[in-house]
């Protein structure tokens, strides 16, 4: 399994208002990718997580894929 992201991401802060950033971190049927896959950190991976679950709430992003 080879990481998405060989360096590490330039994203110091992860905002839940910018999605085009956050989309990168979830696969095509919308689940967030893991942390083997997007090489972040254990804390950082979190912040990513929560960041994504909150733009989901506020409808920037959606639950699931339109397939």
């Amino acid at each position: 399994m080879a990481k998405i992201f060989k360096h590490r991401t330039d994203v110091a802060f992860f905002d839940h208002k910018d999605f085009k950033t956050l989309q990168r971190y979830v696969n095509q049927y919308g689940q967030i990718e893991t942390r083997k896959k997007t090489g972040l950190k254990e804390h950082e991976q979190r912040r990513l997580s929560i960041a994504i679950k909150r733009a989901r709430h506020l409808a920037l992003m959606p639950f699931v894929a339109n397939n």
